[in-house]
This record gives C-alpha cells, structure tokens and sequence, in this order.
C-alpha cells in the first residue's frame, strides 16, 4: 500500500483538541476521508473516520445515540447502560468506518499524515495562504448514468 496523496484542512479554533481534517489517497486509487489530527498529551495522533454508535428502542424500534435518555421517536425513557464496553471496560461511543487492520499500517498512516499536517502548518504562517479544498468535485470520475 502506497499512500499517493494527503490533503490537509488545518481547522481555526485554537481552544479545541481538533487541529485538521484530512483525506488520503492509496494508490492512485482509493480516497479515505475525514481522518482528524488531533493533539494528545503526547503530541499529535491521527483519529480514523467514524460514526456514532445507535440503538433502537424496546417500545417502538425508533433509532437513538447511545446518550440518549428519552426515545426521539416515541418519548418512552430508555435503559441506562445500553453501550458495549471495549476491552478496558470504556463506553463505545463510536465505530470506525475505516480502519488499519495492524500497528504498522496505522504507524505509515500516522507518519505521512502528521508530516503533511506539519508542512500546512508552515504554510499556513506564509503570506498569501489559502488553505487546501477537502471537497473538490472529481471532474475525471464518468458520471453513473440509471
């Protein structure tokens, strides 16, 4: 696996832990999006993308975030303990839509991630800057025609 391309989206808040967006390309061929750089006591680490984790309602089925309380759907209280715990006995609130499979797939990720993450920051101090475009639309994918 080659990563071919990062693109970095530095975010302004200076308070938040959240310092970037970025995607990666693999190959030439496969974009991953909406992998975060954030900073930890121990400097900064890569989060992959992912979704908050839901459940349904006993009574009615409607869907809820694990935080929940009450059922948006039909207002009936929900039961308290309701997220699985991982393996150090935390709440999982969220799964991961992409992910490496072993430490050294996540360690090329990090180091190419975290690098560019760094070259932005540079260049974000030079006059004139204007930050990357996550969401450029792809004028060479054909469009799918039904």
């Amino acid at each position: 696996m080659k990563i071919s391309e990062v693109r970095v989206k530095l975010v302004n808040n200076k308070d938040d832990r959240l310092k970037a967006f970025c995607s990666i390309t693999i190959d030439g061929e496969f974009v991953v999006r909406d992998i975060k750089v954030i900073e930890g006591s121990n400097g900064h680490f890569v989060a992959m993308p992912s979704r908050k984790m839901s459940d349904h309602c006993d009574k009615c089925g409607g869907k809820n975030h694990l935080r929940a309380k009450f059922c948006n759907n039909c207002g009936s209280a929900l039961h308290e303990n309701r997220a699985r715990k991982d393996f150090k006995g935390r709440i999982k609130m969220h799964a991961d839509i992409a992910h490496p499979i072993n430490a050294e797939c996540r360690k090329r990720i990090q180091s190419k991630v975290i690098a560019a993450f760094n070259e932005e920051m540079e260049k974000s101090k030079q006059p004139g800057y204007k930050p990357v475009e996550l969401d450029e639309p792809d004028d060479d994918v054909p469009e799918i025609v039904s």
